[in-house]
């Protein structure tokens, strides 16, 4: 019997703006850590997966070079992203929800688009026109 076991590992550190030069090398032997444990254990962090979100308010995030400093783990670089999927949730680097969103009603409009073909009239119109009227508003 082969048993296959996928982990999602979330690693999450607060710094000031200022501190982030400081922070960036800490968080890389942190991460250098976690494999190193993860190779002793017959395990794998598969660093293709790996993503770095720095977050902060419009203003904090504004006096980094566009999305932040990226990550030097092992041969890999992991450069920052503006959002990531986290657990299926889309988070952006200012905290907002518009990626998430954006995502949701893509997904929602193919899923309808999917079954037009198998509703009435009235039934496709009242699963579309909560999508129309979230936008006009």
């Amino acid at each position: 019997m082969i048993s296959i076991f996928t982990a999602t590992l979330m690693l999450y550190v607060h710094c000031r703006p200022e501190e982030i030069a400081a922070t960036t090398p800490k968080l890389e032997r942190c991460v250098t850590d976690m494999d190193n444990w993860m190779s002793a254990n017959r395990l794998k962090l598969n660093m293709d997966k790996t993503e770095l979100l720095w977050a902060g308010t419009r203003y904090n995030m504004s006096m980094l070079n566009d999305s932040g400093p990226s990550l030097q783990l092992n041969n890999v670089t992991v450069n920052a992203s503006q959002h990531v999927r986290v657990l299926g949730v889309h988070l952006s680097s200012d905290l907002s929800l518009d990626t998430h969103v954006s995502s949701i009603s893509a997904t929602c409009f193919y899923h309808l688009r999917c079954i037009r073909r198998s509703l009435d009239a009235d039934s496709a119109e009242t699963l579309v026109h909560p999508f129309v009227t979230s936008y006009v508003d």
